[in-house]
């Protein structure tokens, strides 16, 4: 019996990372459509969000079967419970990935405001949290969880920074750029989500590796 429960939740952690490997592939694509204003890219974007959808809801199957089936104790049941709660942050990024696709749909054809500067740092954050998040869980690295959830404050710092020059040094001085610099208001705010949601993986590995809940308590993520 427990052979078969182990053999479970492996192919639980497999459909995990197949679906993580979706959404990273959808969020690198959203970015190189925006990086070359790219329509076609953004639209296949668009099209892929089924595929994750699906498997959202086929891992959320697996999980609640067993959960009910095998009583899982202790840290099978965190990680079983753990994977829900990381699928559905995963879930969550792609719909984001679309949400910037959609927006580069806007801009395609379009000259730009300005050259993309901040924008592309907080992307490579976005794509680098993402990727170090999923990477903790695989190899339950409480530790790199930990210093995965410090990065989201420069997340913030540089939304915070293009929302000031787009609102004060463009749309508040020309209403004609306004439909031109909204998409790019937008974008930032889906990447610091992006960011939000690679934080929320990180507290859910800490908490699965550990039991212990870091999620608005800073001062317990790097416990003596």
């Amino acid at each position: 019996m427990q052979r078969h429960f182990d053999l479970e939740l492996d192919k639980l952690k497999k459909q995990l990372l197949e679906m993580s490997k979706l959404v990273e592939k959808a969020i690198s694509a959203s970015l190189e459509a925006l990086e070359k204003l790219d329509a076609v890219l953004a639209e296949n974007v668009v099209r892929s969000d089924r595929a994750i959808d699906e498997l959202e809801n086929a891992l959320d199957e697996r999980c609640l079967d067993l959960l009910a089936l095998q009583q899982p104790m202790a840290g099978d049941l965190r990680f079983i419970a753990m994977s829900m709660k990381i699928s559905t942050d995963l879930e969550r990024m792609a719909d984001l990935a679309v949400d910037i696709a959609q927006r580069v749909m806007e801009l395609a054809g379009k000259p730009l405001l300005k050259p993309l500067v901040d924008i592309p740092k907080l992307a490579e954050l976005a794509k680098r949290m993402t990727a170090e998040a999923l990477l903790a869980f695989v190899e339950k690295d409480a530790d790199a969880a930990a210093g995965i959830i410090m990065m989201d404050r420069e997340a913030d710092r540089l939304r915070n920074l293009i929302q000031k020059e787009l609102l004060e040094d463009f749309m508040a001085k020309d209403s004609s750029v306004i439909s031109r610099a909204m998409p790019l208001l937008l974008i930032a705010r889906h990447l610091e989500r992006i960011c939000d949601h690679a934080t929320n993986i990180a507290e859910d590995v800490i908490y699965m590796v550990r039991a212990d809940i870091v999620k608005h308590h800073p001062e317990r993520l790097n416990p003596e």
